[in-house]
């Protein structure tokens, strides 16, 4: 193991075991009780939250910092959405004091649907399923088991390029894909990583009929859930149509980051079949272990994209967003004839 460093972790180490158990100290009422273990072996509710260390050294010497994982929870010990946004709060603040450095959170959440500031009333689940609003931007998504979240709280200059900040989580995304076999991309105008589809000649017709006729083509407010599975989003694959893998969400706020992607690994994509995912309603979500036929863990994708993460976003040199000045029309005067 490296040096430790002021924050109690190792330099140049993954820090997901280095989560500390606080007993009942400094218990904020959102941190996740669990149980743990004394030393006589007696089970005892601790608190565990992470540990952050003021630092003796100047803010200066953070401006520009190593990228920190803490890896949160899973499987059973999923983070319940509302736990980790409280989290993610506390990060952000200690990061935008430079007491820490540019951090990323990973974890799982229990089955939870979260709407972005621009989702529509017409995307959210006709059932009434309770929704949770969040301050990021995008539209609704899904949340559970088998999607790797992760969270970067990172410190942008300003004036902050938010679409470089995306498409560096983009990139880090469609490496990890490839290293796993999988073939991913951008699609202009839509935001996360996607599997494109065939060209829509080569699409397999749809209930039957000739894709000449399939009505997302005509009608804007097509509505998949009321049409029959083949509709759905998460048979998206055997309709051979674009499908996302990943989607990015973010806020920034004081020039640090938050929120951030969802990469799905293993999950039950028919959850997504309760709303439109992304408000997109002519393209459907993917899975790794679906496109690629074979079992893939959470456990094989983690080290993977914390790897991909640093490659890409520790050592990506962070301009400021250019901002064209604004065009001056220019006006002769005109010299009236002698």
């Amino acid at each position: 193991m490296g040096a430790i460093s002021p924050f109690g972790l190792a330099n140049g180490a993954n820090v997901a075991e280095r989560s500390q158990p606080i007993a009942h100290l400094d218990a904020h009422s959102s941190d996740r009780v669990r149980n743990g273990r004394r030393a006589d072996g007696e089970r005892a509710d601790v608190q565990w939250r992470w540990r952050v260390t003021r630092l003796t050294t100047s803010r200066e010497a953070l401006a520009v910092s190593e990228l920190r994982f803490v890896r949160r929870g899973f499987g059973a010990e999923a983070v319940e959405y509302q736990v980790a946004w409280d989290e993610q709060r506390r990060v952000h603040a200690a990061r935008f004091a430079d007491e820490i450095p540019d951090t990323v959170l990973l974890l799982e959440h229990p089955p939870v649907y979260t709407a972005g500031r621009r989702t529509a009333d017409s995307e959210r689940p006709l059932d009434g399923t309770p929704v949770v609003d969040v301050d990021r931007g995008g539209k609704i998504t899904w949340h559970g088991p088998g999607q790797l979240v992760g969270y970067p709280i990172q410190k942008l200059p300003r004036p902050v390029d938010v679409v470089a900040h995306v498409r560096r989580l983009e990139e880090a995304l469609i490496r990890t894909c490839a290293e796993f076999g999988l073939e991913t991309t951008r699609v202009e105008g839509r935001s996360g990583v996607w599997v494109l589809g065939d060209p829509v000649e080569r699409r397999p017709a749809l209930g039957g009929l000739s894709l000449d006729f399939d009505p997302r083509l005509t009608d804007e407010e097509f509505d998949p859930r009321l049409n029959g599975p083949e509709y759905a989003p998460s048979n998206a694959g055997q309709r051979r149509e674009d499908r996302k893998i990943a989607a990015i969400g973010i806020r920034v706020a004081k020039g640090v980051t938050m929120h951030g992607f969802a990469l799905n690994v293993n999950p039950d994509n028919k959850w997504f079949d309760r709303i439109i995912p992304c408000g997109i309603r002519d393209a459907g979500v993917a899975s790794l272990a679906n496109e690629l036929g074979r079992d893939v863990t959470i456990a094989e994708v983690l080290p993977v994209v914390e790897r991909h993460l640093t490659e890409v976003m520790a050592t990506a040199e962070l301009r400021p967003r250019v901002i064209e000045p604004k065009a001056v029309e220019k006006v002769t005067e005109k010299t009236p004839a002698a």
